[in-house]
Protein backbone atom coordinates (compact mmCIF):
# COMPACT_ATOMS: atom_id res chain seq x y z
CA UNK A 1 0.00 0.00 0.00
CA UNK A 2 2.69 2.48 0.91
CA UNK A 3 4.64 1.51 -2.24
CA UNK A 4 1.15 2.64 -4.45
CA UNK A 5 1.05 5.84 -2.49
CA UNK A 6 4.79 6.80 -2.97
CA UNK A 7 4.82 6.02 -6.95
CA UNK A 8 1.55 8.16 -6.83
CA UNK A 9 3.17 10.94 -5.01
CA UNK A 10 6.26 10.88 -7.24
CA UNK A 11 4.15 10.57 -10.45
CA UNK A 12 2.33 14.03 -9.51
CA UNK A 13 5.31 15.29 -8.96
CA UNK A 14 7.28 14.51 -12.22
CA UNK A 15 4.09 15.48 -13.92
CA UNK A 16 3.68 18.98 -12.11
CA UNK A 17 7.49 19.46 -12.83
CA UNK A 18 7.09 19.22 -16.59
CA UNK A 19 4.13 22.34 -16.41
CA UNK A 20 6.02 24.39 -14.34
CA UNK A 21 9.20 24.77 -16.34
CA UNK A 22 11.54 27.59 -14.87
CA UNK A 23 11.59 30.90 -16.35
CA UNK A 24 15.66 31.17 -17.83
CA UNK A 25 15.33 35.29 -16.73
CA UNK A 26 13.86 34.67 -12.88
CA UNK A 27 17.38 32.02 -13.00
CA UNK A 28 19.51 34.32 -14.64
CA UNK A 29 18.40 37.44 -12.15
CA UNK A 30 18.78 34.55 -9.23
CA UNK A 31 22.01 33.57 -10.28
CA UNK A 32 23.27 36.92 -10.75
CA UNK A 33 22.26 38.08 -6.83
CA UNK A 34 23.87 34.77 -5.61
CA UNK A 35 27.02 35.96 -7.51
CA UNK A 36 26.68 39.50 -6.18
CA UNK A 37 26.41 38.19 -2.66
CA UNK A 38 29.48 35.75 -2.90
CA UNK A 39 31.55 39.12 -4.35
CA UNK A 40 30.59 41.14 -0.88
CA UNK A 41 31.82 38.41 1.57
CA UNK A 42 33.44 41.07 3.35
CA UNK A 43 36.97 40.18 2.13
CA UNK A 44 38.71 42.58 0.02
CA UNK A 45 42.05 41.71 -2.27
CA UNK A 46 45.18 42.99 0.07
CA UNK A 47 48.96 42.97 -0.48
CA UNK A 48 50.39 42.78 3.43
CA UNK A 49 53.82 44.17 5.06
CA UNK A 50 55.47 44.79 1.07
CA UNK A 51 54.01 42.13 -0.17
CA UNK A 52 53.80 41.77 -4.18
CA UNK A 53 50.79 39.77 -5.23
CA UNK A 54 47.40 40.85 -3.72
CA UNK A 55 44.92 37.78 -2.14
CA UNK A 56 41.16 38.18 -0.71
CA UNK A 57 42.76 37.74 2.56
CA UNK A 58 41.38 40.46 4.47
CA UNK A 59 37.99 41.13 6.06
CA UNK A 60 36.26 45.13 5.80
CA UNK A 61 33.80 45.99 8.54
CA UNK A 62 32.50 49.57 8.93
CA UNK A 63 31.66 51.27 12.40
CA UNK A 64 28.51 54.22 12.97
CA UNK A 65 29.76 56.47 15.53
CA UNK A 66 29.13 60.10 16.37
CA UNK A 67 32.12 61.52 14.45
CA UNK A 68 30.85 59.50 11.67
CA UNK A 69 31.89 55.93 9.84
CA UNK A 70 35.17 54.33 10.94
CA UNK A 71 36.13 51.12 8.43
CA UNK A 72 38.60 49.02 9.78
CA UNK A 73 40.43 45.96 7.52
CA UNK A 74 41.59 43.31 9.61
CA UNK A 75 44.76 41.06 7.97
CA UNK A 76 45.15 37.79 8.35
CA UNK A 77 47.75 37.75 10.65
CA UNK A 78 45.88 39.26 12.91
CA UNK A 79 47.12 42.88 11.99
CA UNK A 80 44.66 45.48 11.14
CA UNK A 81 44.37 49.38 10.05
CA UNK A 82 41.54 51.55 10.51
CA UNK A 83 40.03 54.30 8.67
CA UNK A 84 37.82 57.33 8.82
CA UNK A 85 35.10 57.27 5.67
CA UNK A 86 34.86 61.13 4.65
CA UNK A 87 31.71 62.65 3.53
CA UNK A 88 33.24 65.39 1.62
CA UNK A 89 34.43 63.28 -1.61
CA UNK A 90 38.28 62.60 -0.43
CA UNK A 91 37.22 59.07 0.19
CA UNK A 92 39.35 58.13 3.05
CA UNK A 93 42.08 58.64 5.80
CA UNK A 94 43.87 56.80 8.07
CA UNK A 95 42.30 57.23 11.54
CA UNK A 96 45.75 56.48 13.57
CA UNK A 97 49.04 55.89 13.43
CA UNK A 98 51.59 57.44 11.78
CA UNK A 99 51.29 56.70 8.19
CA UNK A 100 49.28 58.73 6.01
CA UNK A 101 46.88 56.82 3.50
CA UNK A 102 47.48 57.39 0.02
CA UNK A 103 44.76 56.97 -2.89
CA UNK A 104 44.66 55.78 -6.26
CA UNK A 105 41.96 54.93 -8.76
CA UNK A 106 42.85 51.81 -10.30
CA UNK A 107 39.66 51.06 -12.09
CA UNK A 108 35.83 51.44 -12.34
CA UNK A 109 34.95 51.50 -9.18
CA UNK A 110 37.79 50.01 -6.69
CA UNK A 111 40.23 52.13 -5.53
CA UNK A 112 44.14 51.43 -4.62
CA UNK A 113 45.12 52.11 -0.58
CA UNK A 114 48.57 52.29 0.30
CA UNK A 115 49.27 52.96 4.36
CA UNK A 116 52.57 52.09 5.04
CA UNK A 117 53.43 48.96 3.77
CA UNK A 118 50.36 47.52 3.12
CA UNK A 119 48.04 48.19 0.11
CA UNK A 120 44.11 47.44 -0.16
CA UNK A 121 41.43 46.98 -3.51
CA UNK A 122 38.66 48.43 -2.14
CA UNK A 123 35.31 49.23 -3.85
CA UNK A 124 34.29 52.77 -4.07
CA UNK A 125 31.88 54.86 -5.84
CA UNK A 126 33.67 56.94 -7.98
CA UNK A 127 32.42 60.94 -8.48
CA UNK A 128 32.75 61.99 -12.01
CA UNK A 129 36.14 63.96 -12.24
CA UNK A 130 37.58 62.12 -9.16
CA UNK A 131 40.25 60.76 -11.64
CA UNK A 132 42.14 63.37 -12.76
CA UNK A 133 42.95 64.79 -8.89
CA UNK A 134 43.25 61.20 -7.74
CA UNK A 135 46.51 60.80 -10.05
CA UNK A 136 47.75 64.17 -9.35
CA UNK A 137 47.54 63.12 -5.39
CA UNK A 138 48.74 60.08 -5.81
CA UNK A 139 52.16 61.06 -7.74
CA UNK A 140 52.42 64.34 -5.54
CA UNK A 141 54.64 62.97 -2.77
CA UNK A 142 53.87 66.64 -0.73
CA UNK A 143 50.57 66.22 -1.05
CA UNK A 144 48.60 66.35 2.74
CA UNK A 145 45.38 65.76 1.66
CA UNK A 146 43.90 62.29 0.25
CA UNK A 147 43.53 61.70 -3.36
CA UNK A 148 39.56 62.60 -4.14
CA UNK A 149 37.36 59.52 -4.57
CA UNK A 150 34.07 59.60 -3.31
CA UNK A 151 31.81 56.53 -0.96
Amino acid sequence: MSTRIFNILAFSLALTACENRPDNQILADAEQRAASRAGDDGKVECAIDGARDFARDCYIERLSGENGVTMIIRHPDGGFRRFNVLTDGHGLEAADGFDQARISIVEDGRILVTVGPDQYLLPAQIKPGAGSAAKAASTSPTSDKPAQAGN
